[in-house]
């Protein structure tokens, strides 16, 4: 599991969902056949969150970039009609739903989830581009799709220093960080 996907769970729980990390989807030879690419692995997602009360379940791409330039706008709006790229739920739409509707069934099968369910996709990114940080803002508005980004996920972190004592690192973290202010050692 990679660590910034484990913080993201965490914060998910925090907000009352459910999580899994690293979901594979089991696509049909069939289903791959009509995405376009009869021999891709099995998509993974990230972190899956599942909220019972509105029965809604965010399916949450996770990507950190916090050492390199960060999410760019020129990945993600795009669209193709053959999954491409690194964001391929994002720039797919038939992925997106094929991908999607055997999420659900798996987790019909197993007992997570019934035919009601809505499926919604998110990114949480550690680091965006700093020239499209608006621009992806109003994809994420448009499209009606879910982004968390630096500043969301920091405001979230800083909450986890106000919860009640956890045995966890990212807890145990953010009350260090946020309860004891250090000095610009430069």
């Amino acid at each position: 599991m990679d660590s910034f996907e484990g913080l993201i769970r965490l914060l998910l729980d925090q907000e009352g969902y459910w999580t899994r990390i690293s979901q594979k989807v089991n696509l049909t030879k069939e289903e791959k056949r009509e995405i376009g690419k009869h021999s891709i692995p099995r998509p993974e997602i990230d972190v899956i969150a599942y909220r019972p009360s509105a029965n809604e379940i965010i399916a949450m791409e996770v990507k950190s970039f916090l050492d390199s330039p960060g999410v760019k706008l020129t990945e993600l709006d795009k669209s193709y009609d053959v999954p491409e790229g690194r964001y391929k739920l994002f720039t797919c739409g038939k992925y997106r739903e094929i991908v999607f509707s055997r999420l659900k069934l798996d987790l019909i099968k197993l007992g997570l989830a019934d035919h009601g369910t809505k499926i919604k996709i998110g990114l949480a990114a550690g680091k965006i581009y700093s020239q499209d940080s608006a621009g992806i803002t109003n994809l994420f508005c448009e499209r009606d799709w879910l982004l968390w980004d630096p500043k969301f996920i920091a405001n979230k972190m800083k909450k986890l220093s106000e919860i009640g004592y956890e045995n966890d690192p990212y807890v145990l973290a953010s009350k260090l960080i946020h309860r004891n202010p250090v000095d610009d050692l430069a």
